[in-house]
């Protein structure tokens, strides 16, 4: 099975580059869109026959033209739910829960916690709300897979600049700290644990020409419970696929 993760960073720009061309050859069974911007209505039939052979679940924010995440998938879940239960975080349309056979996948936008005090609270409360929920799903013996812009870079070694950006949300120590929390409740970071040493981003601004000069940010991931690492076959960052800010990247699981 491949499952593919990525920020579209708005999916009616992206289809209007024709984004989803470059992903079609990878023949990923799930794709999971962060940051769509969009409600399903907004998109029309030409438009979803372009992503390919995909059925859609669409969570969509209250807000228009804001956050937004969509599940695609060959393969049919065994059941699916909306959000996490909780509308301080649900409004905001940033969770889909699919149930598989020997797993449940969870296609995340985690909040940017931008310059905002107030942002930041939410986004560390977003993270700790998650856990507690996912701790209940690992106490029941269940399998969990997490993907998704997690809008944290963990550690030095995945964004380019970090001593420039130490003061800079998405690399502050309680938003890193927040990783180490969930790698300490069972989850494994498979990236990095394929690739200890490897110097890979999924996500560079828009300024400063960053993406042709390699300045950016690992902020895409997959968590999997430590239970089901022997299944993951290879994850891959698709740096070479334009189209947003972020690029895709996929998990291929045995």
């Amino acid at each position: 099975m491949k499952i593919t993760t990525w920020n579209v960073n708005g999916l009616r720009a992206a289809l209007s580059k024709n984004a989803f061309d470059y992903i079609k050859p990878h023949n990923a069974d799930i794709v999971c869109l962060q940051e769509i911007k969009t409600r399903p209505e907004q998109i029309n039939h030409d438009q979803i026959e372009s992503l390919g052979n995909y059925q859609v679940i669409w969570n969509p924010a209250k807000r228009p033209g804001y956050s937004g995440v969509a599940s695609l998938y060959k393969i049919p879940p065994k059941s699916y739910e909306i959000g996490l239960r909780n509308a301080v975080f649900d409004d905001e349309g940033r969770v889909i829960q699919m149930q598989f056979d020997n797993f449940r996948l969870f296609n995340i936008y985690f909040p940017n916690g931008q310059r905002d005090l107030e942002r930041l609270k939410y986004k560390l409360d977003f993270y700790e709300n998650l856990l507690v929920f996912l701790d209940q799903i690992h106490n029941q013996g269940e399998n969990i897979i997490i993907c998704g812009d997690f809008n944290t870079a963990h550690k030095e070694i995945d964004l380019r600049n970090p001593k420039e950006n130490e003061t800079t949300s998405g690399f502050l120590p309680e938003e890193r700290a927040m990783l180490d929390k969930y790698l300490q409740h069972g989850f494994i970071d498979v990236y990095r644990y394929l690739y200890p040493d490897r110097v890979q981003y999924t996500w560079w601004t828009y300024r400063f020409n960053a993406r042709l000069r390699d300045i950016g940010w690992r902020l895409d991931y997959f968590l999997v419970s430590e239970s089901i690492i022997s299944r993951v076959k290879d994850v891959v960052i698709h740096e070479e696929i334009l189209g947003s800010d972020h690029c895709p990247v996929t998990m291929v699981l045995e």
